[in-house]
């Protein structure tokens, strides 16, 4: 892990060399190579697929109409931006917005691995299919064909010391107004993935997790996860019995029913 001293050097260096970077045919046609930019020391980092005219020309992440959507998601969520890192997979503008070739994402990725290294997050949120696609590829993971990608997306992925959320590129709430409550849904995950349960102290998972009797997926996906859609925080919330055994899918583990 990096020292939190060294992470500000480091970035910096790094920021140059995407830059000034020449590896693939996009330097060709780029106005401005885009690093990644925001908290260095945040839990939630962003990875969209590449940046878009306006990003070209401004160097800065999320300034077109793509941008204006996430501000707005973030604004719903009561998300503060700078409380996020964000970045893309491939760091030119791609050409009348195509699809980025698999040369590219070679050449680029290595400049994601580093970033992902410096800020160290716990949660890392695809925005897209490419960058999904990336990760699950990097961790060795199962990825779905891109037409079944939306059976994805919202579902928390553990990917080693991380923490994989897939949701759509805000991009796409402009061709699909339909989707806002869905989208805006879907990242509210981020606001939840910003904190641990508040139960988590008290709760029976954490008791039996740390005595190993249970596996520790439970308490990354949940307890120190999406805690809102754990079965247990939701019938607490409401004053509604739940026996001490049952895990956070509302599965009851009758082994544990003697040892709380």
């Amino acid at each position: 892990m990096i020292k939190p001293r060294d992470k500000y050097r480091k970035m910096d260096v790094l920021k140059e060399q995407i830059k000034s970077c020449s590896k693939c045919r996009l330097s060709e046609t780029r106005i401005k190579a885009l690093p990644g930019e925001g908290n260095l020391n945040a839990k939630i980092m962003l990875i969209a697929q590449a940046p878009g005219a306006e990003e070209d020309r401004s160097g800065k992440m999320f300034t077109g109409p793509s941008g204006k959507v996430l501000d707005e998601l973030l604004k719903i969520n009561r998300i503060k931006r700078d409380s996020l890192y964000m970045t893309n997979l491939v760091k030119c503008f791609l050409p009348k917005y195509r699809k980025p070739k698999q040369d590219e994402i070679n050449a680029c990725s290595p400049y994601l691995d580093e970033e992902i290294e410096i800020v160290n997050p716990e949660v890392l949120v695809t925005l897209g299919y490419y960058s999904y696609s990336y990760l699950m590829d990097k961790f060795h993971l199962p990825r779905p064909d891109k037409n079944a990608l939306s059976s994805t997306n919202g579902r928390l992925i553990l990917a080693d010391s991380y923490k994989i959320l897939p949701l759509k590129h805000p991009v796409a709430l402009l061709y699909s107004k339909d989707i806002k409550n869905e989208m805006i849904k879907s990242y509210s995950l981020i606001k939840v993935l910003e904190t641990t349960c508040k139960w988590y102290p008290v709760c029976p998972v954490k008791y039996f997790t740390d005595r190993g009797l249970i596996d520790e997926k439970w308490v990354k996906l949940y307890c120190k996860g999406n805690w809102a859609s754990c079965t247990r925080y939701q019938m607490e919330e409401r004053g509604k019995y739940h026996p001490d055994w049952m895990l956070p899918d509302g599965s009851l583990n009758e082994s544990l029913k003697y040892h709380y």
